[in-house]
């Protein structure tokens, strides 16, 4: 059986999923797990595929991001999917870990693309401490310090810190900061 899995981080790239889910069903997937989750998040309906597929089948990605965080983690995938007996084919690479070819390959694109995510969160750091140092970069502004005023004010109405945080939704421990604070 070959069986799909599709995945994009946010609900904002549905257009994503969508083109995935149309190359999965092109590549006669007969069974499609799909998700909208970041790829550090825990992710359902990759452990379902995973947990699904038998000795034989084929576990099918549009692209190695949509499945792999690391090459580490490439390899645990590719690892479980081999102990099941099954497959792993990534369609925009045209690779088949069937194959020891298709092995070689999953592990050199793999650490490829490890590196070349290494690499731009290095320069996205790099970038970040520029802007820094000449003043241009701020970061992003305390959403519980801007409400401090409602979170004392709640506070006085003997409304918990569980309950402060859902309502304006800010953190538990940024509402204990603001209260230690205004203490």
């Amino acid at each position: 059986m070959i069986v799909g899995y599709g995945r994009t981080s946010t609900l904002e790239q549905r257009a994503g999923l969508e083109a995935q889910l149309r190359d999965l069903e092109a590549a006669r997937c007969e069974k499609i797990f799909q998700e909208q989750v970041s790829s550090i998040g825990k992710r359902s309906q990759l452990e379902a595929a995973l947990d699904f597929i038998r000795d034989g089948d084929t576990l099918t990605v549009t692209k190695l991001d949509r499945l792999a965080r690391s090459t580490q983690h490439l390899l645990e995938i590719a690892d479980r999917v081999r102990t099941k007996g099954a497959h792993l084919h990534i369609l925009n690479l045209g690779i088949d870990s069937g194959t020891a070819t298709g092995k070689l390959l999953l592990t050199m694109i793999g650490a490829i693309g490890q590196f070349e995510r290494e690499m731009m969160l290095e320069r996205q750091r790099e970038g970040i401490a520029k802007a820094k140092s000449e003043g241009k970069y701020k970061g992003r502004k305390p959403t519980a310090m801007a409400k401090s005023d409602e979170i004392v004010a709640l506070k006085v109405q003997g409304i918990g810190a569980s309950e402060i945080a859902r309502r304006l939704g800010v953190g538990r421990a940024s509402v204990y900061r603001v209260l230690d604070r205004a203490a």
